[in-house]
């Protein structure tokens, strides 16, 4: 049974069809669908050319007023309004994933499904909301020809391709775009409420939180600016044992390509850097030394009262550092070590930490519960506890943190001056950002599938996402678009050139002065009528 109905949402009234049924448990549902709106002015009713033309076929066509019957004009009003979209976002998505050969790539790898692939990259970068809201905003957005994309089809989507294609597809963009060129590796965690991913598990979680997790594991090019490869690995193994593994699959999906490797604290190990030497010699590798390590100590012991000279400079573009590389043995092995200082980030390391101890003293004395900082009070301080609480300093454990304030140890295997161990270390960060705006740009704080087949494949859109997302920053900042704009108002900018199409013609809106500054900075020719 049918009913048409309606619907206000803010200055606007919308017309439904309304069908009621049964579900197969007997239980009562409704669905609606959207048949037309509420002419505001006139009070008539505009009816979808969907709804027209299904009411035609049926017998039963839609009533029009005598008065509106001027060569079908009401008919080509509603097939206008209908076919409005928004069309700037999808073609300038469309076109710089041309420009960097990633929809290319994925036409040849994944063939069957490249198009829905491609509009899901495009929602993910477009949208900030769930993925279950898809088929409203493709309603509202050119698209390519891939359907409603309804939360059924995306399901189905992502469990219609697996391990091949992405092989296929990651072997192809590395050979498209990894060189010589250091890359950066670094690992984070997404969490996850599913019990139904088996990769998901308990472990170091690097946002503190108390969940189950997946530990993704991202290679990312320092000069292109752009990921090269991603992996993932159980929760609960820490970063230094998904190291080796990784050097591997990197280097099978490459073809034997020789790697440079820039890694953090996390990874070091003397299994790392053995394996590095001698089962990838032909690669070189920069690896940060944690402090927990006593050779490391006693090297900036060693350096610390000869290093803050003009002699050893380092220039960056912040406030200027000092360093010195060193030839070690270790492990058997010649390697170089990098000892690096920045005396402003020192001052700064020891104001924060005096401020955090001092802190941590007027707490624990005002008798406050302080669980999260156990460890913390553990170190720093030395607590009576008599009739009333007292604290005292523990100076030795502030002066053995101060020791190795703004100090950093590289080890190495090359044979790079300290200025370009220096800046290749630094660039690092691109992993780091890569990660926030996985996380934050992309909506993946929390992994919101179930089954490891779909975690996996939502996670290879996410990584064509970030690359096209990567890639726009990349030019935005060398363009200087950042003055002017942010990535979101552009976006939002890009989302007001629209599109429709009458009898078969499609008429693009004028294009406004900031789209056009867009699409030149970007080398995209600007939208035409065709």
């Amino acid at each position: 049974m049918s009913s048409i109905t309606k619907q206000t949402v803010g200055n606007n009234t919308y017309l439904y069809e309304s069908h009621s049924f049964r579900d197969t448990m007997g239980r009562p549902r409704n669905l609606k669908v959207k048949i037309g709106k509420i002419d505001q002015k006139t009070g008539r009713a505009i009816y979808t050319k969907e709804y027209i033309d299904r009411m035609r076929e049926a017998g039963t066509p839609v009533p029009i007023p005598e008065t509106d019957r001027i060569d079908g004009l009401e008919e080509r009003i509603n097939e206008a309004l209908d076919s409005l979209k928004s069309y700037g976002l999808f073609y300038f998505l469309k076109k710089a994933g041309e420009k960097i050969k990633l929809i290319k790539i994925l036409q040849e790898t994944v063939p069957k499904y490249w198009e829905e692939l491609c509009m899901l990259c495009f929602y993910l970068i477009g949208s900030d909301k769930a993925l279950m809201y898809m088929e409203d905003w493709i309603t509202e957005n050119e698209s390519y020809p891939v359907g409603t994309m309804s939360s059924q089809r995306l399901s189905e989507l992502l469990g219609a391709f697996g391990q091949k294609e992405r092989n296929d597809f990651y072997r192809a963009w590395c050979a498209a775009n990894s060189s010589d060129e250091y890359m950066a590796l670094d690992i984070t965690s997404i969490s996850s409420y599913s019990r139904l991913i088996q990769e998901c598990e308990r472990g170091y979680n690097r946002d503190g939180e108390a969940m189950s997790q997946i530990n993704l594991c991202l290679l990312f090019g320092e000069k292109t600016q752009l990921p090269v490869y991603q992996t993932i690995y159980s929760g609960s193994l820490k970063d230094v044992a998904t190291f080796k593994t990784t050097i591997a699959e990197m280097e099978a999906i490459s073809g034997g390509k020789r790697l440079v490797l820039v890694t953090d604290k996390g990874f070091y190990s003397g299994k790392n850097v053995k394996m590095m030497v001698e089962k990838y010699g032909g690669s070189e590798f920069l690896m940060a030394v944690p402090f927990t390590n006593n050779w490391a100590r006693e090297l900036v012991r060693k350096e610390r009262d000869s290093i803050d000279r003009a002699m050893n400079l380092i220039k960056t573009s912040g406030s200027p550092s000092r360093g010195i590389s060193r030839a070690i043995n270790l492990f058997e092995l010649q390697l170089t070590a990098y000892v690096l200082y920045n005396p402003e980030r020192a001052l700064i390391e020891r104001n924060e930490l005096f401020s955090h101890v001092v802190w941590l003293k007027e707490m624990v004395e005002s008798g406050k519960e302080m669980h999260a900082f156990n460890a913390d009070i553990q170190e720093y301080l030395l607590v009576k506890k008599d009739k009333v609480i007292s604290a005292e300093i523990n100076q030795q454990a502030i002066e053995r943190d101060l020791e190795i304030s703004g100090w950093v140890v590289i080890l190495g295997n090359g044979t790079l001056t300290v200025q370009q161990a220096h800046d290749i270390y630094r660039k690092k960060d691109v992993v780091e950002k890569a990660f926030m705006k996985y996380k934050n740009l992309l909506g993946f704080q929390r992994l919101r599938v179930h089954g490891d087949e779909r975690m996996r494949n939502k996670l290879f859109v996410a990584f064509m996402a970030l690359t096209l997302v990567s890639y726009i920053h990349k030019v935005m900042k060398e363009k200087e678009l950042y003055r002017k704009m942010t990535m979101e108002k552009m976006f939002i900018t890009l989302l007001k050139l629209k599109k429709i199409a009458i009898n078969g013609q499609n008429i693009i809106r004028p294009i406004t002065k900031e789209q056009r500054e867009i699409f030149s900075a970007f080398s995209i020719p600007r939208p035409f009528v065709g």
